[in-house]
């Protein structure tokens, strides 16, 4: 904007009050036990979804959330609140492991740059944040007890009675009194099979490209989401999360949460409880055994072929010399494919028949194996009994195979099929109705058939009852540079150990390449003297993922200095827990599920005292581009706030991220709402100030030591009442809108009271802070009489009076001959006599009236006077 068009000096008020700000640490946030801490104060938690900081820096879309628990801290804090507001980074990623890759720029020196340019942006819109508080995953201070919480889930069980996490320790002398003469060999992999941080082989996206495992999120139609390289499943050893201990946890414990339902909803079904039983199909002449895990027990009769995950252990045992080549095809050609891709409902079902033959428990007939994609290892048992005629996946399956689907399950008012009437085509349904074609529980309706069924299948040692959950538990090894290390060492006879907590943390070491090695082996593996320790053991080399350092630290803004301890019992107590979480939906699951998988633990093993981290959550709303595209680099519609905030100011941005509709909501970015909003703070800057003859700003002479009029009043104390209210509540458009009106208010008066602004200015300051405290200090140096000198900042918010927002007076149009002519002010209780002398009497009327023989005035109540003249 030019300096012809600049409608109010804000490029040099907003660096000004951001420098004070930050050397006086006006948001600093005292902990409990600090000589300045107020412990009789409420506190409040307000906190932002940990960013990533880029190479690109923030587009506008970042700061609407920051923006939303800004406005919300400040009003807070005029309300009395110790209030916690921090900012930090989630730095470790691949993002800057590939970077270094491109350039041998070590991803420290990237992320470090990264961070101070984010940090700057931040503090250009001028966020009250504590940045005191700052914490960073890439700092040793912090990830060490990001390991440290690492050696807790390594060192804990689920005790399934209790169900909570447990420290193994437990569990060990249990074992040793129950089992005397198991050998330690034996009693340790008794003990490493219920850790909640355990090795298992499993099949995992592997990336050859850039020599790691990525999780299901991180590929696309299989590739890469980073890069677009081709991805490959293949089984590795990993190091896993036991996060399906906590799965009726999980979702029971949702319930108290202020939270959205639909993110509850997409949290439950992440988690996927189902109840049902485990069946169990014998693999003829082996002894060996498929069991598959099905919600519908009482279909069994009407399982008409079985389907293996093709990475299924029994593959190559059930597959016949025939089928092999078919199979070993099949196999290499799903190899590629995502879990998200493999379970695509809209795609087509493929498989292939593997020669083999299993036996169905209930009436021991053979029934074919398939293997197909759409069936997981990471879901159930890897194994399904198909039911065609009663599963819709399963009988897009048959109709293409040819495979006999039988029905089993009626409506309960549908009339008998006909079995002798071939033409009939078995529809697929999949509802509750009554058990047919089933001779153990015929006539049975569904629930009453899944019980008898499940309860034959007990008796007769052919299954159980059992809970199956969607979740997986949790993979948590990359093969990456820039991440946390494991803190385990494994021996000689491959026995993995923990490292002692004295130790911590164990850093990355330096290496100069950071180019994936071609194998499984990460690049950890290259420094070779890192990974030898003096007791001949060798250390980890896999590091964790980036969602480890993301899952805490919400818990380290609470007291991010402590060396002694990752959060001390009292800040844990007067802090926690997060009061607001504010952040976009991308994160509605898995950050939120596994932040919640560990605050768990750690409250089980008395390390917190909280059973919850977050208790509100909101999620914004996408801001698109101007063209109604979700912004991107590619799409070249990003908009960079420091181009915004050059043109028309910090205050301009956050006010109209907050005026362009409900925070929940998808909005399209656009530059001329920016500039409307602009002319509103512009306008608010002339309530105060005028240029003198030099071109200065200097206080208007229209303010004035008076008391506020009656109608000044109320729409004072309307804007303080709904302003306040609606920062409760989070409608922050429907509040800038009520300041809009009392600004349309005062702007017309001869004479504007000062006090009556200096209230105003409290109420915008959580949303413009710069032009309101700058406003401020000019009225409370004309006006000391009235207007306090303290900072808005650390003021108190202003309490309506109810008196003033009483209607005891109305307005009415007057018309004459049905034209309107004036509007009339009159007591809501006036006479109708004194209503109609008054509306004759007004000068605007006057003109039309005399003259003129009056013939009648008629009143409608409260609304209008029109008065018939000729």
């Amino acid at each position: 904007m030019s300096e012809r068009r600049k409608q109010y000096p804000f490029d040099e008020l907003e660096p000004r009050w951001q420098e004070h700000w930050d050397t006086h640490k006006t948001f600093r946030a005292p902990n409990p036990g600090e000589v300045d801490f107020d412990p009789e104060k409420p506190k409040f938690y307000a906190l932002d979804m940990f960013p990533y900081p880029s190479g690109q820096g923030l587009h506008v879309g970042h700061p609407e959330g920051y923006t939303a628990t800004d406005i919300v801290s400040r009003y807070k804090r005029k309300r009395g609140f110790n209030v916690l507001h921090p900012m930090g980074w989630d730095a470790f990623g691949l993002p800057a492991e590939q970077y270094a890759i491109k350039t041998g720029q070590h991803p420290r020196v990237t992320t470090e740059g990264n961070v101070a340019r984010f940090t700057e942006q931040l503090k250009r819109i001028g966020f009250s944040y504590d940045w005191d508080r700052e914490v960073n995953t890439t700092d040793p201070g912090y990830f060490r007890w990001t390991q440290w919480i690492f050696l807790k889930l390594y060192n804990s069980y689920f005790d399934c009675k209790d169900k909570a996490a447990r420290p193994v320790e437990q569990l060990l002398e249990r074992r040793k009194a129950e089992h005397p003469e198991e050998s330690e060999v034996e009693r340790a992999a008794f003990i490493d099979s219920r850790r909640l941080a355990y090795v298992a082989e499993v099949p995992v996206n592997w990336c050859p490209e850039l020599g790691t495992v990525l999780a299901n999120e991180e590929v696309v139609d299989g590739k890469s989401e980073v890069g677009g390289f081709p991805v490959e499943r293949k089984p590795m050893r990993q190091w896993m999360l036991r996060i399906t201990a906590y799965g009726d946890r999980l979702i029971d414990e949702l319930e108290p949460l202020d939270w959205p339902e639909g993110i509850k909803a997409l949290q439950r079904n992440w988690i996927g409880r189902s109840e049902g039983a485990d069946v169990r199909f014998e693999l003829p002449g082996s002894g060996r055994r498929i069991c598959v895990f099905t919600t519908r027990p009482d279909t069994l009769f009407g399982a008409t072929y079985m389907v293996l995950a093709p990475e299924h252990e029994l593959v190559d045992e059930v597959t016949t010399s025939d089928h092999a080549e078919a199979v070993a095809a099949y196999r290499e050609e799903v190899a590629g494919k995502s879990d998200l891709e493999r379970t695509d409902l809209a795609k087509d079902k493929t498989g292939v028949f593997t020669g083999g033959y299993a036996v169905n428990p209930v009436n021991g007939e053979d029934v074919p194996i398939w293997i197909a994609d759409y069936v997981l290892m990471s879901y159930g048992t890897g194994a399904i009994m198909a039911v065609p005629a009663h599963d819709e996946r399963d009988y897009e399956f048959a109709k293409k195979y040819d495979i006999e689907i039988k029905q089993v399950v009626r409506p309960v008012n549908a009339q008998e099929h006909d079995e002798d009437d071939e033409d009939d085509e078995v529809p697929c349904f999949s509802g509750h109705g009554v058990a047919v074609n089933s001779p153990l529980i015929d006539g049975l309706e569904t629930p009453e058939a899944k019980s008898a069924m499940t309860d034959w299948l007990e008796k007769n040692g052919f299954g159980r009852r059992a809970i199956n959950f969607k979740l997986r538990d949790w993979l948590f090894s990359r093969q990456r540079y820039w991440g946390e290390p494991f803190p385990i060492a494994w021996d000689a006879e491959g026995g993995h150990h923990a490292l002692p907590e004295e130790q911590l943390p164990v850093e990355p070491p330096e290496i100069d390449d950071f180019q994936p090695t071609g194998t499984a082996d990460p690049p950890l593996s290259k420094a070779a003297d890192w990974v030898r320790l003096d007791d001949g053991s060798l250390r980890e080399t896999n590091t964790m993922p980036q969602w480890a350092g993301s899952c805490w630290y919400y818990l380290r803004y609470c007291d991010p200095n402590n060396a002694e301890r990752f959060i001390s019992e009292e800040a844990d107590g007067y802090w926690m827990n997060v009061d607001l979480y504010v952040g976009g939906t991308e994160h509605a699951v898995l950050h939120l599920l596994y932040s919640r998988f560990w605050h768990k633990v750690l409250n089980d093993l008395g390390y917190v005292s909280t059973k919850e981290p977050f208790q509100k959550l909101v999620n914004q709303g996408m801001i698109l581009g101007e063209d109604g595209q979700k912004m991107s680099k590619s799409r070249g519609n990003v908009v960079n706030p420091d181009d915004v905030i050059d043109q028309y100011g910090a205050d301009s941005l956050r006010l109209y991220e907050m005026f362009m509709g409900p925070l929940e909501q998808v909005k399209p970015w656009s530059m001329k709402g920016v500039e409307g909003v602009h002319r509103f703070l512009a306008r608010v800057w002339r309530l105060f100030m005028e240029t003198d003859q030099a071109g200065e700003w200097r206080l208007s002479p229209k303010l004035a030591d008076i008391e506020p009029d009656k109608k000044q009043l109320k729409v004072l104390h309307e804007t303080i009442k709904k302003v306040g209210g609606d920062i409760e509540t989070l409608d922050f458009n429907t509040a800038i809108a009520q300041m809009m009106v009392f600004t349309n208010e005062l702007t017309g008066a001869e004479q504007r009271p000062a006090s009556a602004l200096a209230t105003f200015l409290h109420l915008l300051n959580p949303f413009a802070p710069h032009i309101s405290e700058e406003l401020n200090k000019q009225l409370a140096a004309a006006f000391p009489d009235t207007v306090p000198a303290a900072e808005l900042a650390g003021s108190d918010w202003p309490e309506f009076d109810e008196a003033h927002l009483v209607e005891d007076e109305i307005e009415m149009v007057v018309q004459v001959n049905g034209k309107k002519r004036d509007m009339l002010t009159v007591a809501k209780d006036a006479p109708e006599e004194e209503v109609k002398a008054a509306a004759q009497s007004l000068d605007n009327v006057k003109p039309f009236t005399d003259g003129q023989t009056v013939r009648k005035v008629i009143v409608v109540p409260g609304k209008l006077v029109n008065i018939v003249a000729n």
